[in-house]
């Protein structure tokens, strides 16, 4: 076998939530480029438009609109879906707030879509990925604060360790149905969602300072790394956690 191929995607049909903007934009548009058929799953309208790149480019894809906070609209996502092969945990958010002054709204508001949110969407994935026989792989998108700590951000890094946690214990879980379950974990990146935090010129540079290769990231550094999880190139990896952070927790 080719080498290039093991990182093939042809004939899989795969999920990313949050796939309107940013990382789940990228993430889908590179899973379409090694040949899955991507649902771009998104309570943002936005999300066709990301289908119709995809299509623009060759690629098949497709939109729906779903919150994935809402167990009911996950429900009919997943009554309606055939199958899914691969499943991309991309959808998240952040609001960064002093230990002392965290609302209980924000706390819910975090953990209802970083965490309860993305237990829900992937057990749904699991229950067809088991019932098809053929396995599948997860993956999903934390943090390199699933796995060090910052002032501000305490609701996020406890919810992204949570999802570093769940991958571990999916992983162990699934492995007898061919499930493989793994992590991207990047460091600040440069999207819609960041860019208010680097507005702030002391915060972007604070930021570089603690990045050894001296850049933020970009989505598609995160979307390389989603497509190779996803791919036969990684049929041997399982529980874990792939730091795209450019050194920041190796310091």
């Amino acid at each position: 076998m080719l080498s290039g191929s093991r990182f093939r995607l042809d004939g899989k049909m795969a999920v990313v939530t949050g796939g309107a903007r940013g990382i789940g934009h990228a993430c889908a548009l590179r899973l379409a480029d090694a040949g899955a058929h991507v649902l771009v799953v998104d309570r943002l309208a936005e999300a066709s438009v990301t289908a119709d790149e995809i299509v623009e480019q060759g690629g098949i894809g497709e939109a729906s609109l779903c919150d994935i906070t809402d167990p009911v609209q996950v429900s009919s996502f997943f009554g309606g879906l055939p199958g899914i092969d691969i499943l991309v945990n991309n959808a998240g958010t952040n609001l960064p707030e002093p230990f002392l002054e965290v609302t209980e709204e924000s706390l819910d508001t975090l953990l209802m879509l970083n965490v309860r949110a993305t237990f829900l969407f992937s057990q749904g994935a699991a229950r067809l990925m088991v019932g098809s026989g053929r396995g599948g792989a997860m993956v999903n998108v934390t943090s390199q604060l699933g796995h060090v700590g910052m002032a501000g951000r305490c609701v996020y890094t406890m919810t992204k360790h949570a999802i570093e946690g769940l991958t571990k214990a999916l992983a162990v879980e699934l492995a007898s149905d061919g499930i493989r379950v793994n992590a991207v974990a990047p460091t600040f990146v440069e999207t819609p969602m960041t860019a208010g935090f680097f507005a702030d010129p002391k915060f972007r540079e604070t930021v570089l300072e603690r990045i050894p290769l001296g850049r933020l990231g970009n989505p598609i550094d995160v979307a390389d790394a989603v497509v190779f999880l996803a791919s036969p190139a990684a049929s041997l990896v399982t529980g874990a956690s792939l730091l795209v952070d450019g050194g920041w927790t190796a310091q």
